[in-house]
């Protein structure tokens, strides 16, 4: 199981990826969004904020529900999709990745990655 600097090491480089999109491709697709990712097997949570301009810092988060976009994954699985080695559409389709937004959110994210 991956631990809790696995799993920040794996927020930081899908962030990293995340500002290597074209940033006309970005801001066609990218409105302000909360987003949360919830990694229950550590007990940890952590929030950021998605705008034009790019990810903001992940932070720890006291109420992840409270965000736009949840995302749920265990940190193994969060640690294979920062590597690549874990595709988060097949994570998803397989039960996973866990992602509870409205589905225009969910269309634009998917435009995007």
């Amino acid at each position: 199981m991956a631990n809790e600097d696995d799993c920040r090491t794996a927020l930081d480089r899908i962030a990293e990826r995340l500002a290597e999109v074209d940033a006309d491709r970005f801001a066609e697709h990218v409105v302000e969004r909360t987003i949360s990712c919830r990694i229950p097997d550590l007990g940890l949570a952590y929030r950021t904020r998605l705008h034009v301009g790019g990810l903001d810092p992940f932070e720890p988060a006291a109420d992840p529900a409270s965000a736009q976009v949840r995302l749920t994954v265990d940190s193994d699985d969060l640690v294979a999709m920062a590597h690549e080695e874990l595709n988060p559409a097949k994570a998803w389709a397989a039960g996973r990745l866990k992602v509870e937004a409205s589905v225009f959110d969910l269309l634009r994210l998917r435009r995007l990655l």
